[in-house]
């Protein structure tokens, strides 16, 4: 048989303009579907992810609107649709829908970009950065004057960081305290006073093994409640975090200069431009 021209190569029929349009119906009720999911999930998903009961993964939004290349609200069929292409380049049935189980695919993501997470995995505690190689950050760039120390690399990665978002963000470099660091680096032996004293180190918002001991994590200004403090891990402050113009912005960017987030702090970044 010969082919005109105009014939696909490979010899099947380009399917006509009514069959697409009904595909296209078929179609809508599945994004339709996952749109409501989404939606409803998003403040009713009951689930653990970092060993603590939570309610909707609103919090984890914004990260996760950036992890998919989404810039589509969780409610949108865009960001279904983001979804279903992100969970199909991951091995999983790309549905759309944002269940417990595609969470956790988000989340290993999250926790796989920490080198810091990946030694802990291998049973591995890093030892504390050399205190005598650690920069002081200068009052102007901390929450407060605190002192704060890392190592220069860090430092410097977090300062081209922060002139960035103020740079970009008019709403961020209205408020001299947003992107502030108020914790860098802690000693293992002051960690582990702590961990004594307050009998809390139960991993999740304090670890006997911190990051803070490597010089490379840092706690940032987000924005808190009023009358909270800028670390209250209490759900609703961390959902205030994650909707703030610097959080976003973070979520967006921070990768640019090297940083990614303990996505159950919206104010723990670790850099990752050197060993742990």
């Amino acid at each position: 048989m010969r082919f005109g021209a105009d014939a696909p190569a490979t010899g099947h029929r380009a399917p006509a303009a009514g069959e697409q349009q009904t595909r296209a119906a078929r179609a809508e009720p599945l994004r339709r579907a996952r749109q409501l999911h989404n939606a409803s999930a998003e403040g009713e998903l009951a689930f653990a992810p970092f060993g603590r009961a939570e309610t909707g993964w609103a919090i984890y939004a914004p990260l996760a609107a950036a992890t998919i290349g989404s810039d589509c609200p969780p409610e949108t069929p865009g960001f279904a649709l983001a979804l279903a292409s992100w969970q199909a380049a991951h091995g999983a049935v790309p549905d759309g829908a944002l269940t417990a189980a595609t969470f956790q695919l988000l989340k290993g993501v999250w926790q796989e970009s920490r080198p810091f997470v990946m030694l802990r995995v291998a049973g591995i505690c890093p030892a504390g950065a050399d205190e005598a190689l650690l920069e002081t950050l200068p009052e102007t760039e901390t929450l407060g004057g605190k002192p704060v120390r890392l190592r220069p690399a860090a430092a410097a990665a977090l300062r081209r960081m922060v002139q960035a978002a103020r740079a970009e963000a008019p709403s961020i470099a209205a408020d001299p305290d947003m992107l502030g660091a108020f914790s860098g680096y802690r000693s293992p032996a002051a960690d582990d006073a702590r961990c004594e004293h307050e009998h809390n180190c139960q991993g999740l918002v304090r670890a006997q093994c911190s990051a803070h001991r490597t010089g490379l994590a840092v706690d940032i200004d987000v924005g808190a409640i009023p009358g909270l403090l800028v670390d209250s891990s209490i759900d609703a402050n961390r959902l205030f975090q994650s909707q703030t113009p610097a959080y976003r912005w973070l979520a967006r960017n921070a990768a640019r200069f090297g940083f990614v987030n303990y996505p159950f702090e919206p104010w723990h970044w670790e850099w990752t431009g050197e060993a742990p």
